[in-house]
């Protein structure tokens, strides 16, 4: 059993950065395809950025070129770094993560972005 524990989120101004964190145990974040997802209510889940197990990193068009996402394989650990943050990136942050990028069984809670101006 894999369990996903998000943090970071918080309140930042229009222009700002966060950087959100999800730790992960159960299993060596080394053998995880591990992914962001954000969620508002009343839409649906949008995903935001994926980092296989040979490293390779997709992203959304939205967080293309504004975000980073990274794995630390020492730490168990998967990061999102966010900058120039918009309202439309207020959101609750979802972390994933699965044995391959096709399969996505562990879901964490969540850590909550939002962005005023």
């Amino acid at each position: 059993q894999v369990s996903l524990m998000e943090s970071g989120g918080g309140s930042v101004q229009t222009g700002g950065s966060l950087r959100l964190s999800c730790v992960a145990s159960g299993l060596p974040a080394s053998k995880l395809c591990m992914s962001w997802y954000r969620q508002v209510p009343g839409k649906e889940r949008e995903w935001v950025a994926t980092v296989n197990n040979d490293g390779w990193a997709g992203y959304s068009n939205s967080a293309k070129g504004r975000f980073t996402i990274s794995k630390d394989n020492t730490n168990n650990a998967l990061y999102l770094q966010m900058s120039s943050l918009n309202a439309d990136d207020t959101a609750m942050y979802v972390c994933s993560a699965g044995p391959n990028c096709y399969s996505v069984p562990y879901w964490g809670r969540g850590t909550q972005v939002t962005v005023s101006s």
